[in-house]
């Protein structure tokens, strides 16, 4: 699905149904150099299970014409654009690492759409060491191969991997890669100093009224879960589920986190 906003190109994955607004619709918000392809399994299964998708291309990413935008603020405004664009009214945010503070900021600069926040990967304060943020902006293809390896719990293919023979670490690369191809902008840096200068997430965190649900993986390592106590705490009234994965974790544990997602939604009216 194509929509035009601020004069640019956007694309959402609808999850191979056609879009209907009277629906509650899950809004997939992917992370840093990456896009909507990430939640593969779970957008398609919402989307065939009661619930309109859009799982959004940020600007910059993927089918989204750029510029990438340069903080999670105005990455919030762009989204809330994009659902007014495509006339949903009522939304469950789900966002991976970046994007779970993109979805954070959403819901506090409209709450009224907003029907539950699902936060995947997620922490507050999301700050990325010098060492990283400086080799994404002078060495990107040596920042994915650094990314890539701390994202993973492991190089062993899951048994819910697609098929024989698959490789989450190298598509995971890949993705990455193709994604400096199509911007080669400096996106991966921009994406790690969006994240590491939000300054909002505990206002935003407080603000939240709607059901929350929080995602974990128990060998997560950019995001870890000793590191989401201010968020948690903020948001006392959110469930955690721990799955057996590291950050990229809708690859390693795609049924747990789909799992998950469809049990929170089912509980929300």
């Amino acid at each position: 699905m194509q929509l035009e906003i601020n004069g640019a190109t956007a694309y959402a994955y609808t999850g191979g149904k056609a879009f209907d607004p009277s629906l509650p619709t899950f809004v997939f918000i992917h992370g840093a150099q990456n896009d909507h392809s990430v939640w593969a399994l779970q957008s398609r299964y919402m989307a065939h299970h009661g619930y309109s998708v859009l799982a959004v291309d940020l600007p910059g990413h993927g089918r989204s014409s750029g510029p990438a935008l340069a903080t999670v603020e105005a990455m919030a405004d762009w989204l809330l654009e994009l659902m007014k664009a495509a006339d949903v009214q009522r939304a469950i945010l789900a966002g991976h690492s970046m994007g779970s503070l993109i979805a954070l900021e959403a819901s506090r600069r409209a709450p009224e759409p907003v029907i539950g926040l699902a936060l995947v990967g997620s922490t507050y304060p999301m700050k990325v060491s010098d060492a990283l943020l400086e080799t994404s902006r002078t060495d990107e293809a040596a920042a994915i191969d650094m990314v890539n390896i701390w994202s993973h719990s492991s190089i062993a293919q899951k048994p819910s991997c697609p098929g024989p023979g698959f490789s989450v670490m190298g598509g995971a690369r890949r993705l990455m890669q193709r994604m400096s191809a199509r911007n080669p902008d400096g996106l991966f840096h921009t994406d790690f100093a969006a994240c590491n200068s939000y300054a909002g997430g505990e206002a935003a965190a407080a603000a939240v009224r709607c059901p929350v649900l929080f995602v974990f993986g128990n060998k997560d390592m950019m995001t870890p879960p000793r590191s989401t106590k201010l968020l948690t705490g903020a948001i006392a009234h959110g469930k955690i589920t721990i799955v057996d994965a590291g950050h990229q974790m809708m690859a390693e544990a795609p049924d747990a986190v789909l799992d998950a997602l469809a049990g929170f939604a089912a509980t929300i009216k």
